[in-house]
């Protein structure tokens, strides 16, 4: 018997192990983010709910980033996402435009902007013509 009443090979035998990805309910591996976390010697030690934590955010933006680049893909008519798309979704959201201002996107292109100054004037034919009442 071990210490708490389970006998010594009890606990390998017949256990099939979770991934600690599925026990968080994140589709982004966990233990991936940990092992980076330590090779990248960001800190001497790490805790068991740092590389969930991190992964968990790095699950979220990319689903942010890929719903709003879907939708980009649909209002141009096209099924497939393309680096396009993404430029479009994150330079139209403030957030995240924020966030990746410094980033090139490749292939992204750039966004559609014309300058006031250069749009044509304004018809003046139409203001004299209320005016010869």
């Amino acid at each position: 018997m071990a210490g708490r009443g389970k006998s010594i090979g009890s606990a390998a035998v017949g256990k099939k192990s979770t991934s600690r990805s599925s026990k968080a309910g994140l589709q982004f591996p966990v233990g991936r983010v940990a092992r980076f976390m330590r090779t990248g010697k960001y800190a001497d030690r790490i805790g068991g709910g740092a590389p969930v934590y991190l992964a968990a955010v790095l699950e979220y933006l990319a689903a942010e980033v890929l719903e709003l680049a879907g939708n980009a893909a649909r209002d141009n008519k096209k099924t497939r996402v393309v680096p396009r798309h993404i430029q479009l979704a994150v330079r139209n959201d403030e957030e995240l435009s924020r966030l990746l201002g410094t980033v090139t996107i490749a292939n992204g292109g750039v966004m559609p902007n014309i300058h006031a100054h250069l749009l044509p004037k304004k018809a003046v034919s139409a203001v004299n013509s209320n005016n010869d009442d």
